[in-house]
């Protein structure tokens, strides 16, 4: 990395989010003075605290220094405060990307993309290095427990090794300033409607992503081609019986079951890999998931039964089939899954681990995507027994224009049509829905939580049983 960040000033605009807050802690760790900002308080924000850095909560234009270069996400609108004034003193803006970028400078970098499973793939990676002994710098857009110090849970460090292990975010085209050594692309389905205008102007972006790598790995089905990468190294899962064969794969996760102890196991043939590979999570798309990790370890030059051997002790991610304890018997997860495919993925993994009555509560993230997506999130919600839709999180959007009207109703409207008589409710608000769902769980139920947004906090709620009561008011039955 280099050398060229003692002295330097940067105000976070954001700072708590997942990637702006482990940006600022490796910058500040690097040598540079960190301040920040962010709308709110969140677990990002305790961390910060926590590392040192004393993030202002609310925007404020004296809070920038003068003397600060300012960074920013895509989120950030160009009436914020901060921003405003610093375009007015003329202050240097980067967006998140270009300091990443700037971060990766100088060690070799192991870039992972994709539409879904990137922030698994990214923490399987750094997990296995660190169990072999290297030290890399990483970046996660999720928390992987123990990996901050004093074994507390952390998203970004920076270590000692040659070898740097970063998350590229292609919801904002960011992951174009980075070049990789290493280049992964897990699976690539259009997600951010608000960036994106087709699959194939997505496509083509993933491939520039890929041009500057030496090695490529990447999904079978994502069926990249243009790239300058001297090795490719295309990946797949064996289908499930009765489903149509994937596209032709240099390597392959075969005999793909269930452990005793609740993960999977599944044997990867091809590209020269030869391997039984454990893990001690559920779900198909964790073998996904693990088959990118390893096949990129395998390119960076590591040892493949090595890295296999480490990964059966990865316990997962924060958010990612999450266990958050338990109520009136039934087992309650939480799932960070937003786009219908994960959604189906982390209700199949449900199943998995919990053969009885599955219940799941929905909160729709971004108006764009749950206008373009309500029919295929409905399709996916309806492998439960029981659907709970919550209002659309909006992050950075507003309901307006286009988006105008587009409510998380339309989602559980598309589930009911697909359940086949089974409940679906339309519950709008986090408390309205911890009354409904808290009186509805018995032993042996299993209940997943599942968005980007803030639904954490119900299956929390839920667990410390503070959530008591009868149907809410304010909930109606979901009809088609």
């Amino acid at each position: 990395m280099s050398a060229n960040w003692a002295g330097r000033r940067l105000h976070f605009i954001a700072i708590g989010g997942a990637g702006m807050s482990g940006l600022a802690l490796v910058a500040r760790d690097l040598g540079a003075v960190v301040s920040g900002s962010d709308r709110s308080e969140s677990s990002y924000t305790e961390r910060l605290r926590a590392a040192g850095l004393a993030p202002a909560i609310g925007h404020d234009a004296a809070q920038v220094p003068e003397d600060a270069e300012v960074i920013v996400s895509t989120a950030i609108g160009e009436d914020n405060p901060e921003l405003a004034v610093a375009r007015e003193r003329d202050q240097r803006v980067l967006h998140r990307g270009e300091l990443l970028a700037q971060v990766c400078q100088g060690r070799r970098l192991l870039a992972v993309s994709g539409t879904h499973g990137k922030t698994t793939t990214t923490a399987m990676c750094v997990h296995a290095l660190r169990a072999m002994g290297s030290d890399p710098s990483y970046f996660i857009g999720g928390e992987l427990p123990g990996a901050g110090p004093g074994g507390v849970a952390s998203n970004a460090g920076l270590g000692e090794g040659e070898w740097v292990v970063a998350e590229a975010d292609e919801s904002d085209a960011s992951f174009l300033e980075l070049r990789a050594e290493v280049a992964v692309v897990t699976n690539l389905e259009l997600d951010h409607h608000s960036r994106w205008a087709s699959l194939a102007e997505l496509t083509e972006a993933f491939e520039r992503f890929a041009e500057p790598a030496t090695a490529l790995v990447a999904a079978a089905e994502a069926r990249l081609e243009a790239t300058g990468a001297s090795r490719l190294v295309r990946f797949a899962i064996e289908p499930p019986p009765g489903a149509p064969p994937p596209p032709p794969a240099d390597l392959m996760a075969r005999g793909i079951g269930a452990t005793d102890c609740g993960g999977i196991r599944f044997d990867l043939e091809g590209a020269g890999l030869g391997l039984e590979v454990r893990l001690a999570m559920p779900g198909r798309h964790n073998a996904a998931n693990a088959t990118a990790a390893l096949a990129a370890l395998a390119a960076a030059g590591f040892d493949a039964r090595a890295a296999a051997g480490a990964l059966s002790s990865f316990g997962g991610v924060v958010r990612r089939m999450e266990l958050k304890g338990e109520r009136s018997g039934a087992r309650i997860y939480d799932d960070y899954a937003h786009h219908p495919t994960e959604v189906r993925a982390a209700l199949e993994a449900a199943r998995e681990v919990a053969p009885g009555r599955l219940l799941v509560a929905f909160q729709p993230h971004l108006y764009s995507r749950t206008k373009a997506l309500a029919a295929d999130f409905g399709a996916a919600l309806a492998e439960a027994d029981e659907i709970a839709v919550l209002e659309v999180y909006p992050a950075r959007e507003q309901p307006v224009g286009a988006l105008e009207g587009v409510t998380g109703r339309s989602v559980a409207e598309a589930a009911a049509e697909r359940a086949g008589g089974r409940t679906v409710w339309w519950l709008p608000g986090r408390e309205g829905a911890a009354q409904a769902l808290g009186p509805r769980l018995g032993p042996g139920d299993t209940l997943v939580t599942i968005g980007a947004g803030d639904i954490f906090r119900l299956a929390e709620e839920l667990v410390s049983d503070q959530a008591v009561g009868q149907l809410a008011a304010n909930g109606e039955e979901a009809g088609p």
